[in-house]
């Protein structure tokens, strides 16, 4: 019932319910009122018909013959008569009634009634008296006196009286047929009321689903138009409104869609922020970098404690003064260009946040800091033989040497520091190319064992000349073997091999280690020289890193060797690391994952 009084099909119902009630009320009471004064009035009237026509009778008739016939024909059995002089004398009656003497000593006891003041006028009045035919019993009685001359010096009175009772049964009957008629017609009311706003709210009620659907995102749904009124084109506009929400929802869509694309696409970090300093959209990096400043900063409260102080000053001044802001900043030894932009409300031009951009400048910065070592160590490389070069060339065209032995020392330091630059521009290259990733590597399988029974082969009499002894090692207990580039691992062992020989002193050990595990096989070199400074130990791969400047250029070395090594076995998906032994020495540990075997046919 609640549902239907707050629904509009009951708010119309009962409007129409409710003004067909007071209508049908105030026309019930007004009938009944009238109806009520109308019988009264209409008896008499009557009355007053039968009174005149008695008095002309009785004016006109001679006394010999009797008025019973004459005021039977008149009178209807309900009505009574008594004519009476002004005197009081009693000259006719016409009763009928057990107890109708009763009643007229009554009516005669009124001076009123019998001898009327105004003669020209008949006196009219309602009283209580005794049933005519039940004793005891007092009814309600419509009594007239009509006043006529009855001679020259006399005149008379017919009294008229008759019960009401008749009429208070015909009133009544008259009521219940207007009540009756009236709860008909407010029965009628309310069903054709009831159907009536039923149908004109039906296309409401149709229009109120129909908008519920677009609510949950049914765009597809339409209204029908059965009816050309206004109705019809409230539909024909819903049907309207509803293709182009639908349009506007999916170029929203397809907006959103390429905007979020965007976002996840891009390399650099985006966030958005309201006034609050809370974050609504991030996208992938952004959404990394928090996760990194926050477990950083080791926050577990606030979520914007994850941000970093600078990050919250920038966003509090674009949002305070409404300026863009590009900055570049550090943060946890990180390096980061900001661009910050304020965001406005289309409406009043408010602010209602800002968005930042972060780029990781990091890399490039480290980019740039090994630019610059490089040219430093290049120029660093290159200055001193070009300068060899430079002065011993000016000596012997300035004929320094005295005798042609110092000309031919000249002459060979000249092609040694010429044979050491090609070295260092061969392995600058070589770098490069490892580093651009476009050095193609030529894998098959290789037995471990097998190459380092060739590579200590290869450098035996080098190191008997350096008074080293070099063996192998062989702690495998399988003939697994890696999948390699031949060359490229005979260019990495090279170099450690030979940096092992120049770095360990006379009657040293060098040994070339094997041993197996569950996934790969090491391959070792290990040495008993005077070993690698724990400090110097992290920043051995890197380009031109030299623990002892002096001794390595003296043996001929440029600082690349270990870069290209490492770069090598990053190739071969493999991991070069160095410590320090037991034996204080070095030990270069390489790691490569074992070929796969083949299954047994």
């Amino acid at each position: 019932m609640n549902k239907l009084w707050h629904s509009v099909v009951g708010k119309l119902w009962a409007t129409i319910l409710l003004l067909v009630s007071f209508v049908l009320f105030v026309v019930t009471a007004l009938l009944l009122e009238f109806l009520n004064g109308f019988h009264t009035t209409q008896a008499e009237d009557l009355l007053r018909k039968e009174a005149v026509t008695i008095s002309k009778v009785v004016s006109g008739h001679e006394y010999e013959v009797s008025l019973e016939p004459l005021l039977e024909d008149i009178l209807d059995n309900d009505t009574n008569t008594i004519i009476v002089t002004q005197s009081g004398e009693l000259l006719y009656t016409y009763e009928a009634g057990d107890y109708a003497s009763e009643v007229r000593e009554e009516v005669l006891k009124n001076e009123e009634l019998v001898s009327p003041r105004n003669v020209e006028k008949d006196a009219v009045h309602e009283m209580l008296l005794p049933s005519l035919t039940e004793d005891g019993v007092m009814e309600q009685y419509l009594i007239l006196s009509h006043p006529f001359p009855l001679s020259d010096e006399e005149c008379a009175a017919v009294i008229m009286y008759q019960s009401l009772e008749a009429v208070n049964r015909t009133t009544k009957k008259t009521t219940y047929i207007v009540l009756l008629s009236a709860f008909v017609a407010f029965m009628l009311t309310t069903f054709f009321a009831f159907f009536l706003s039923s149908r004109i709210t039906r296309p409401l009620r149709n229009m109120k689903r129909a908008a519920m659907e677009l609510s949950k995102g049914n765009f597809d749904t339409k209204l029908p138009r059965a009816q050309n009124d206004e109705i019809g084109q409230l539909s024909n506009a819903f049907n309207t409104m509803g293709q182009q929400l639908k349009e506007h929802v999916e170029l929203i869509k397809q907006e959103k869609e390429q905007l979020s694309n965007i976002l996840t696409s891009m390399t650099d970090a985006v966030l958005t922020f309201n006034t609050e300093h809370e974050i609504i959209v991030k996208n992938p990096p952004a959404q990394e970098m928090l996760q990194r400043w926050y477990f950083t900063n080791e926050s577990r409260g606030d979520r914007r404690e994850q941000l970093p102080p600078q990050i919250t000053h920038m966003l509090e001044h674009a949002i305070h003064f409404a300026e863009q802001i590009e900055e570049e900043i550090e943060i946890n030894g990180s390096f980061y260009r900001v661009s910050m932009s304020p965001l406005y409300n289309s409406e009043d031009e408010t602010i209602r946040g800002a968005v930042v951009v972060l780029r990781d400048m990091t890399e490039q910065h480290k980019l740039e800091r090994l630019r610059s070592d490089f040219i430093a160590n290049v120029s660093h490389e290159l200055r001193t033989p070009i300068a060899m070069l430079q002065g011993y060339s000016e000596a012997i065209l300035d004929d320094v040497p005295q005798n042609r032995e110092e000309r031919m020392e000249m002459v060979q330091i000249i092609q040694d520091e010429s044979k050491r630059m090609g070295r260092l521009v061969t392995d600058l290259l070589d770098l490069a190319k490892m580093e651009s990733d476009s050095v193609n590597l030529y894998k098959e399988s290789l037995s471990p064992t097998a190459f380092f029974e060739r590579m200590a082969f290869k450098f035996s009499q080098l190191a008997k000349d350096a008074r080293v002894d070099i063996s192998l090692d062989n702690q495998l207990t399988s003939n697994r073997t890696i999948q390699a580039d031949e060359d490229r691992l005979e260019q990495v062992f090279t170099n450690l091999i030979d940096n092992a020989i120049r770095h360990t002193p006379e009657y040293g050990n060098i040994y070339l280690r094997l041993r197996e595990f569950e996934e790969a096989i090491e391959m070792s070199v290990v040495d008993t020289g005077v070993g690698i400074p724990e400090e110097d130990i992290p920043f051995i791969f890197e380009r031109f890193y030299k623990a002892d400047k002096a001794r390595t250029r003296d043996l001929g070395g440029t600082g690349l060797g270990l870069s290209i090594a490492k770069n090598i076995v990053d190739a071969h998906e493999g991991i070069i690391y160095v410590k320090r032994n037991e034996f204080g020495g070095t030990t270069f540990t390489c790691i490569f994952p074992k070929e796969e075997e083949e299954a047994d046919e």
